[in-house]
C-alpha cells in the first residue's frame, strides 16, 4: 500500500513539470535573403516591408516575419525630426513674428504671448489624450484611448501610419499641427480679445473641432480618409491640412470675429502695422518652415516628398507675384505686406494637394493663392464689413476650402500612385465631389464647434477686454509689459 501512494505521489509531483509543461514551439520561418532585400528596397522606397513577404496568393505565411519589424529607418526618422522642428518653427517664432509686426505697436506681445500660451496647452492636451483621440483606432468620427498619456508611443514604428517612422516622431510631428492651427486663428481676434479667453476658447475648441476633424481626415479608421480606410463615409483626401488647418481655423476665425464685434474705433481711423519688418522675416521662416509641414507629411524621404516640397515653392513664390502683380495693376504699388500674404496665400492653396498634384497645377494653384485672398481681403471684407484683423479667414478659409476642392480636380495617379489603392474609381472621375462633401462637413462642425467654444469662453473668462483697456493696449493691461521702451 505503501509503495502504491509513494507512487502516486510521485506522478502528482510530477505532472507540473510533465504533463503540464509545454512542448517548445516550433521555431519561426527566417525570411530569405531575398526577402530581406526586399524589405531594404521598401525602406528605401517608404513601401510596407510586409510586402516583401507575400506569396502568390497575396497572403503572408503563417509565423513569417518582417527583417526590419519595429526597427525605425534612419533616413526617414532622421527628415521627419527635421520636420517637426521645422512646423514648430512655423508657428515660433514665425507666426508670432508675423502676426506680431501686423498688429499695432501697443499689443505686439499679446499676440507672442497668445503664440506661446497656445503651444504649451495643446502640448499637454495632446499629451493626456489630444493624439489617442486622433490616432487611435475607435469610431469614424473620433479615435479611441489606446495612447491616452502617449501609452504605447514609443520608438518603435506604428504601421498603421508609418512602417519607417518612430511612433514618438509621428506623434511630436502631428502635435506641431495642433499647434498652429488654434495659434492661426488669433489672426482674427487680435488686439481685443483677453489671454485667459484665448486659453479658454482653444481648449474646448480642441475636443470639439480639431481633434474629430483630424481623426476623420487622418485618422488610419477616419471616416473621410478615403486614402487609407476602405470604409471611409466620404472618400477625401487631405495631404499637408486644407481641412485640418486651414479650414478649421479660418472659418473658426469668421465666427470668432464676428462674436467679438469690431475694434474700438475700426472703419473711423487708421489702424497700419506697427512692423513691416518682422512681418516679412516672420513670413519667411513661415515660408521655410512649410517645407517640413508639406513635404513631411510623405512621412518620408520618398518621390512624394519631393513632389510636395517642389510644389510648395512654386506655389508660394507665384501667390507672391501674383499678389504683387495685381496690387501694381490696381494702385501702382506693389508693398511688401501684398509679398507677404500672396506668399501666405500660395503655401495655403497647395496645402492639400501638394503630395497629389503636378508642378503646373501648383503653378495654377499658386496663381489662385494671390487672386482669391486678395479680393476677399480687398472686397468681401468691406462688403460685409466684418473686422478680421490680420486676415485670418481671408486666406486660410478661402483658400483652405478652394484647396480642398481644386485637388479634387487636380489629383493625378501618375504623381502618387497611392491614390490608386482605394481610390482608383474616383481620382480623374468624382473625387471633387467627396471632397466637396467634406468641405460641407468641415464648415459644419468648424461653425458651430467654435460657437460652443466660445459661448463657453464667454461665460468662463468674458472674451472681450474693457474699452479703457483695449484703448491702453494688451501688452500693458493683459501682460504687465511693453514690447518696445521708448
Amino acid at each position: 500500500m505503501k509503495a502504491v501512494t509513494l507512487a502516486l505521489t510521485l506522478c502528482a509531483l510530477s505532472i507540473p513539470f510533465g504533463a503540464f509543461a509545454q512542448a517548445p514551439a516550433a521555431p519561426s520561418p527566417t525570411p530569405t535573403i531575398e526577402q530581406r532585400v526586399s524589405a531594404l528596397e521598401a525602406y528605401i522606397a517608404n513601401s510596407d516591408p510586409r510586402d516583401s513577404l507575400r506569396g502568390p496568393d497575396g497572403v503572408i505565411p503563417p509565423g513569417l516575419t518582417v527583417a526590419t519589424a519595429g526597427i525605425p529607418g534612419p533616413g526617414h526618422n532622421g527628415w521627419m525630426m527635421t520636420a517637426t522642428l521645422l512646423v514648430l518653427f512655423m508657428t515660433l517664432p514665425g507666426l508670432a513674428l508675423s502676426y506680431g509686426g501686423l498688429v499695432r505697436r501697443k499689443n505686439v506681445l499679446s499676440v507672442l504671448a497668445q503664440c506661446m500660451g497656445i503651444a504649451g496647452l495643446v502640448t499637454i492636451v495632446w499629451w493626456a489624450i489630444g493624439y489617442s483621440l486622433v490616432f487611435a483606432p475607435g469610431k469614424p468620427w473620433i479615435g479611441g484611448l489606446r495612447y491616452i498619456f502617449l501609452h504605447h508611443v514609443g520608438p518603435a514604428p506604428n504601421p498603421d501610419y508609418s512602417f519607417w517612422v518612430s511612433h514618438n516622431v509621428f506623434a511630436a510631428f502631428e502635435l506641431m499641427f495642433a499647434i498652429i492651427t488654434p495659434a492661426l486663428i488669433i489672426g482674427a481676434t487680435a488686439e481685443r480679445m483677453r489671454f485667459a479667453a484665448v486659453l479658454t476658447f482653444v481648449f474646448f475648441w480642441l475636443f470639439l473641432v480639431y481633434i474629430p476633424v483630424a481623426h476623420m481626415m487622418w485618422g488610419v479608421d477616419g471616416g473621410m480618409n478615403g486614402l487609407a480606410n476602405p470604409n471611409a463615409f466620404v472618400k477625401s483626401i487631405d495631404f499637408a491640412g486644407g481641412t485640418v488647418v486651414h479650414m478649421t481655423s479660418g472659418w473658426s476665425a469668421l465666427v470668432l470675429c464676428i462674436m467679438l464685434g469690431k475694434r474700438k474705433g475700426y472703419g473711423k481711423e487708421k489702424m497700419p502695422p506697427h512692423s513691416m519688418v518682422l512681418c516679412m522675416a516672420g513670413t519667411c521662416m513661415l515660408w521655410v518652415g512649410w517645407y517640413g509641414f508639406n513635404a513631411g507629411s510623405a512621412l518620408g524621404v520618398d518621390s512624394i516628398a519631393s513632389t510636395a516640397f517642389l510644389n510648395t515653392t512654386l506655389s508660394a513664390a507665384v501667390g507672391c507675384a501674383t499678389w504683387g502683380f495685381v496690387e501694381w495693376i490696381a494702385c501702382r504699388k506693389s508693398s511688401i505686406l501684398g509679398f507677404c500674404s500672396g506668399a501666405f496665400g500660395g503655401l495655403v492653396i497647395v496645402a492639400p494637394g501638394c503630395g497629389y498634384v503636378s508642378s503646373t497645377s501648383a503653378v495654377a494653384l499658386g496663381v489662385l493663392g494671390g487672386l482669391l485672398p486678395y479680393f476677399a481681403i480687398v472686397r468681401l471684407k468691406m462688403i460685409f464689413n466684418y473686422d478680421d484683423p490680420l486676415d485670418a479667414f481671408g486666406i486660410h478659409a478661402i483658400n483652405g476650402t478652394v484647396g480642398i476642392l481644386l485637388t479634387g480636380f487636380l489629383a493625378r495617379v501618375w504623381v502618387n500612385p497611392r491614390l490608386a489603392i482605394h481610390l482608383s474609381g474616383y481620382v480623374h472621375k468624382t473625387l471633387w465631389i467627396e471632397q466637396l462633401k467634406a468641405i460641407f462637413i468641415v464648415m459644419i462642425i468648424s461653425i458651430v464647434g467654435s460657437f460652443i467654444a466660445a459661448v463657453i469662453a464667454q461665460l468662463g473668462a468674458g472674451m472681450r477686454v474693457s474699452a479703457e483697456n483695449e484703448s491702453l493696449g494688451l501688452d500693458l493691461t493683459e501682460h504687465g509689459e511693453e514690447g518696445y521702451i521708448l
